[in-house]
């Protein structure tokens, strides 16, 4: 059920600026990007920068289930039955997600896809998908860390839970170890940012998703990214990639 939206109650402002950004994006070359890279190698610092520099939509396909799930569109209605089975969704099912998304406006200029495709099956179920809506990926950025870097940068995220504010021990530390700057209340760490949390998270990463950078090596469009430099390095590759 679709509800319609009067424009008569949206602010001028929301609309001229929607105007301004649609005039900006319609010059704009069509680009459908894949980001590959392990946990803490930068992607979802870029992501935002790449999606409104080129006026792409972002696609994270675990927000993307929630969101079908929640909206019970027919795919949402299958992927909660896996769901509610304990069962992971099956690769068809994400990849008709992905397909029914990309009619959205906001995707009308193409897309970044950030965790998804996490292995060769499903990168070729994506490419079959694309090609009978008659585009193809453009560029696979790989954000190329080395594992010792990623765990330095991780094992010493600390978060302040109350505000999210966020430190790190050699980076950003607190001026008091383990006490947030602004309330003097303890920081915590997220259990998915300690050594062994990490350690299984990179062996599946190792394991299941970097053949898929080998699969789109073939096809010529990887770019490999030195993901261990500053954001802002990153930014100025990323630019230079997608150009």
């Amino acid at each position: 059920m679709s509800t319609s939206v009067n424009l008569e109650d949206v602010p001028a402002e929301s609309l001229m600026s929607e105007l301004l950004r649609r005039m900006r994006c319609s010059s704009k070359p069509d680009k459908r990007v894949i980001l590959i890279g392990p946990p803490g190698s930068g992607k979802g610092t870029q992501s935002p920068i790449i999606k409104d520099e080129y006026c792409l939509c972002h696609l994270a396909t675990g927000d993307m289930l929630r969101a079908a799930v929640a909206a019970k569109t027919p795919l949402g209605i299958k992927a909660k039955e896996a769901m509610d089975k304990g069962e992971l969704v099956s690769d068809d099912l994400v990849v008709g997600i992905i397909d029914e998304a990309l009619k959205k406006p906001s995707c009308q200029k193409g897309f970044i896809l950030d965790g998804f495709p996490r292995t060769v099956v499903q990168a070729e179920k994506l490419d079959v998908m694309l090609q009978n809506r008659g585009t193809k990926v453009d560029k696979v950025l790989n954000f190329a860390i080395d594992d010792a870097i990623l765990e330095e940068r991780i094992t010493g995220r600390w978060i302040h839970p109350a505000s999210g504010r966020s430190y790190h021990t050699k980076f950003a530390p607190p001026k008091v170890p383990g006490i947030d700057d602004v309330t003097g209340e303890p920081l915590i760490q997220r259990k998915d940012d300690t050594a062994a949390v990490l350690k299984a998270r990179l062996e599946a990463f190792h394991r299941q998703t970097e053949p898929v950078i080998d699969y789109y090596a073939k096809k010529g469009n990887v770019v490999n990214l030195p993901a261990e430099k500053p954001p802002q390095t990153v930014t100025t590759e990323v630019k230079r990639a997608l150009s």
